[in-house]
């Protein structure tokens, strides 16, 4: 069973809006919106929520509608949300983004001399082979 979003409840298989809940989320959404920080715009909309739970609230889509959940929040006030909160973010320095994806030199010639016979053992004759095998690509000053 999945969790339903705070803003919902089940009817007859289907999600409907609570609208006291609803009202709520409107209201965490608004205080946000308006300049206040997660925790106290949750607080003063009468949740009781840290301040990654809040954010997450901040972030489901699910609150502006979908094929089973209806919508509570439309798409400008999601969007003005989100907005706020990446620019708050980034201000405290909070996104990092990714450099350039650094290239993995993978060897993909090799080179072995001849193989003699040393051990009876299979498994010391195939130690003996591999110990055998140079990679034709500098690893980092290793060949």
């Amino acid at each position: 069973m999945r969790h339903i979003p705070y803003g919902y409840r089940i009817e007859n298989g289907r999600a409907v809006i609570d609208e006291e809940q609803a009202a709520t989320v409107r209201e965490l959404f608004q205080n946000y919106i308006s300049g206040m920080a997660l925790m106290p715009a949750a607080e003063k909309a009468g949740l009781k929520l840290y301040h990654g739970s809040a954010g997450r609230m901040l972030r489901n889509k699910k609150y502006l509608g979908d094929d089973y959940y209806p919508a509570i929040i439309d798409k400008e006030t999601f969007d003005k949300a989100e907005e706020i909160r990446t620019s708050r973010a980034k201000a405290l320095g909070r996104v990092w983004e990714l450099e350039g994806k650094k290239e993995t030199l993978f060897p993909t010639s090799f080179s072995i001399s001849a193989v003699k016979k040393v051990s009876d053992n299979p498994f010391e004759q195939a130690a003996y082979a591999y110990s055998l095998i140079e990679s034709e690509v500098d690893m980092g000053g290793t060949k």
